[in-house]
């Protein structure tokens, strides 16, 4: 039995490979990011959606809705701001780029 398996390559930004424009699909991306690691602090700390709520300066749905991955609600300023309030320091590094556009990035350390 023979199947043909089809491959596509992708940009690596699934925001942008489902039609968003490019500046809203790094923005997205970076956003996602953030929320992820949010995510593993909050559920590797054990916090119910409260204290984690009481921690971050926010109310329960707001943490709920960031667990839930619908992040339309958070700038991400705020998400920096709710990183700073877990005890992580957020930095901004820029670096020149061979390609004609740069990308924007997580890197949790």
């Amino acid at each position: 039995m023979t199947e043909n398996i089809r491959f596509e390559c992708r940009s690596g930004n699934v925001f942008k490979d489902i039609g968003f424009p490019e500046a809203e699909a790094e923005r997205e991306l970076l956003k996602a990011d953030l929320a992820v690691e949010i995510y593993l602090i909050i559920a590797g700390r054990k916090l119910t959606p409260a204290k984690a709520g009481e921690l971050l300066g926010a109310d329960q749905a707001d943490v709920s809705g960031l667990q839930n991955g619908e992040l339309d609600r958070f700038s991400v300023e705020r998400l920096f701001a709710f990183l700073n309030r877990l005890n992580r320091n957020v930095e901004v590094r820029i670096t020149p780029t061979k390609n004609a556009k740069g990308h924007q990035r997580v890197v949790a350390v």
